[in-house]
């Protein structure tokens, strides 16, 4: 009897000591694991910025004079101005408005920032996953009735005025995405 005692004495210490050695491994990986899981979602955000500044380099580059994204112009009251606070949605929702009226514009010019503004689009739905938002796609405006009639009288200006302010929306996304936006 002291000897199966003794026997179920060993078996139990060295349940316990098999127990707390995988227990120490697995503390011993928490962090590993824990930064590969973060890493992805640290990458997507720096890529999301990388793209961005991608984007108004390419604005910069074709832009052909500046306007202040502030300014009005008759007709052109659609297009998205600067929002006070930008959440994911939100962003998503004026990259898909600026991205509809850039495939209206019959200019060349803008068609790889449409594109980039799809692959940031991308992005930004990839954040917002992370988060576990509820984040269905954004369509763009259901009508820009006028916006034919406002190309056909002034396409230069029409295309001088969306570059603006979609650099300008760019540029508040970027220092946005630094404070980790809300859904």
């Amino acid at each position: 009897m002291c000897g199966s005692f003794g026997l179920q004495a060993q078996e139990a210490h060295l349940g316990r000591k098999m127990h707390c050695r995988l227990l120490c491994q697995f503390l011993w990986l928490w962090p590993y694991l824990f930064c590969l899981e973060a890493l992805p979602i640290h990458k997507v955000q720096y890529d999301t910025k990388t793209l961005i500044k991608t984007i108004v380099t390419r604005i910069n580059d074709i832009s052909h004079t500046s306007i202040s994204s502030k300014q009005r112009i008759t007709g052109l009251d659609f297009i998205p101005g600067l929002y006070p606070v930008l959440t994911l949605s939100r962003m998503d929702q004026m990259l898909a408005i600026y991205q509809q009226i850039l495939t209206s514009l019959p200019s060349g010019n803008v068609t790889q920032i449409s594109n980039d503004l799809d692959n940031l689009r991308d992005l930004l739905h990839t954040l917002a996953s992370s988060k576990s938002c509820p984040f269905p796609r954004a369509r763009g405006l259901k009508t820009l009735e006028d916006l034919d009639g406002v190309l056909e009288a002034s396409l230069h200006s029409a295309e001088v005025v969306v570059l603006s302010r979609l650099q300008g929306s760019l540029q508040d996304m970027l220092q946005e995405l630094d404070f980790s936006p809300e859904c």
